[in-house]
């Protein structure tokens, strides 16, 4: 089974034109599987329709043009890419650039046959797919795009929208519709941010501005505030920019420490929303639980700020199987706007291909106040799962095996009545070692084992528990060993032994089961507490 980015691959052309041929031809092979958003399909299917129509036989020109790119660019492909994307706009390539007159000529090429965008666009993806197969976070991955443009929702033709961490521009350019909001961007790799204006300006988008810096240390856009801030920034990244920022007027909610730049970020974000503006930011989700980041996390809660954390499928990311979460902030437009609670949206079940609606039972939205505990965790699974426990079936359930547990546990306690004469060990007794010699005992388990039909296995292990033999099974270091075959036990026939064993055995099961009771007993308390503090539970009557 292959997708149609592999069909891509094995013809040598873009995933957009595997689309058109699905679209175009009435006897492309039918998907096979996968989804209606990833359809998958037969591999021989594939390849037998290829040889028909003698798709894929040549290297197609722009599999030229991106191995010329590779050849000369090797891993700065993104120099090459905003080279052709300049030779497309403007005629010719820049003259500081080493772009090949092969890659040029092949450029001609492809925009002759179809729009100049369009190979521009392909180069993207192209790029793009062989960043996420390289496990690189450096581009936002196609699946996370799709993710951030459901959540994000509506965007006005006439809003502004910024991108403080734009990329290649794939992020920026995906929100709102093509034409109408005013798009900015800034991106701290010069190439980068020179391809994204080249890719605005090639779809014909004429109210888009890319500029290149360190958002953070160098805000190019300082007085410009947004209706809607999108964002992915860099992951992981200790050195941006905290000594030099320790009185920055955009940490209105706290200061973030080293490790917290995503929290920097988020906050930059947040400084750049009009009233009402909305902010939607992608987010590792350790960044919901980590210590250093509580204060701002319950500064955010705390002013009614975030307003939804949504937890994206496994595998959204390019280079990991790690949960990701998309926060959504809110800049109140009075004191009255301010979010009263957190809409939290666990799809981490989800197929990271497959329908981003959420159930309802995937839904829970959580007052302020439940999340202002000493932790502030903002981890949507915790609160969903919550949400929809049911307290009054599930401390029944538990209420009715505590019972019978109790009921059970004074039954097994065994009738004992005072013993005569001295104690059964200083009585005749014999060695577990001298039993062992004799092949009565083995050690294969945890536990000793009697062999013989003349030693009860019980009552061999229950006198090994008695006070007189813990002491000599027990090291100085505190040691306690079970099978110490220094332990010695009484000499009686195989009946009195049984009997003994019958007690011994019994006082087992009545530890077991009373271990059980206590545990059931925590369970019943907690449960009932936290259901009365959240409604869920009320006292009968």
């Amino acid at each position: 089974m292959v997708t149609g980015s592999e069909i891509a691959r094995l013809a040598g052309v873009t995933r957009a034109a595997v689309s058109n041929w699905r679209r175009r031809y009435e006897d492309f092979p039918a998907p096979a599987g996968g989804s209606v958003n990833s359809p998958l399909f037969a591999l021989a299917d594939v390849q037998t329709w290829l040889s028909k129509q003698r798709k894929g036989q040549d290297v197609s020109e722009e599999v030229q043009l991106w191995q010329a790119l590779r050849a000369t660019y090797g891993e700065d492909m993104v120099q090459g890419l905003a080279a052709v994307a300049q030779v497309l706009a403007e005629g010719k390539a820049p003259e500081s650039c080493e772009l090949p007159a092969e890659a040029v000529r092949l450029a001609h090429v492809l925009a002759e046959r179809g729009p100049a965008s369009d190979v521009a666009e392909a180069l993207a993806e192209r790029f793009t797919d062989s960043v996420r197969r390289a496990g690189s976070d450096q581009v936002t991955s196609p699946r996370i795009v799709r993710a951030l443009r459901h959540f994000a929702g509506e965007v006005a033709s006439d809003a502004t929208v910024l991108d403080p961490a734009c990329g290649i521009g794939t992020l920026l350019l995906a929100v709102g519709p093509d034409r109408g909001p005013r798009r900015r961007g800034q991106e701290s790799e010069p190439h980068s941010a020179r391809f994204a204006q080249l890719r605005a300006d090639l779809t014909g988008r004429t109210d888009v501005d890319v500029v290149a810096g360190d958002s953070l240390r160098d805000d190019k856009w300082p007085s410009l505030k947004a209706d809607l801030v999108v964002c992915d920034p860099p992951v992981g990244d200790a050195d941006w920019g905290r000594e030099e920022l320790l009185l920055d007027s955009r940490w209105e909610l706290g200061t973030p420490s080293r490790a917290e730049g995503e929290l920097a970020w988020l906050q930059h974000a947040y400084a750049h929303t009009a009233l009402g503006g909305r902010v939607v930011v992608v987010m590792p989700a350790s960044v919901a639980y980590r210590k250093a980041g509580r204060r701002i996390r319950a500064e955010l809660v705390r002013r009614g700020v975030l307003t939804q954390v949504v937890s994206l499928p496994a595998g959204s990311a390019a280079s990991h199987a790690l949960p990701v979460h998309l926060w959504h902030l809110r800049r109140p437009s009075t004191v009255g706007d301010a979010a009263t609670s957190v809409r939290m949206i666990d799809l981490t079940a989800n197929d990271p291909d497959g329908d981003l609606e959420p159930a309802p039972e995937q839904i829970a939205d959580v007052p302020l106040i439940d999340l202002l505990d000493d932790t502030v965790d903002l981890t949507p699974g915790r609160y969903v799962e919550e949400s929809h426990r049911d307290y009054a079936t599930e401390y029944g359930a538990i209420r009715q095996e505590l019972s019978e547990q109790v009921r059970l546990l004074a039954e097994l306690l065994p009738e004992l009545i005072a013993g005569e004469g001295p104690g059964a060990l200083d009585g005749s007794s014999v060695s577990v070692s001298d039993l062992a010699r004799a092949g009565l005992v083995e050690y294969g388990g945890l536990e000793p084992v009697s062999t013989s039909d003349q030693l009860d296995t019980d009552f061999l292990r229950g006198f090994l528990r008695s006070t007189s033999n813990t002491r000599r099974s027990t090291s100085a270091s505190g040691t306690f060993r079970l099978d110490g075959k220094g332990a010695r036990i009484p000499q009686m026939d195989i009946a009195e032994q049984r009997h003994y064993g019958t007690a011994f055995r019994r006082l087992q099961e009545f530890e077991e089961r009373a271990r059980r009771v206590a545990e059931l007993s925590r369970q019943a308390a907690e449960l009932a507490r936290d259901g009365i503090g959240n409604g869920a539970l009320q006292p009968r009557g």
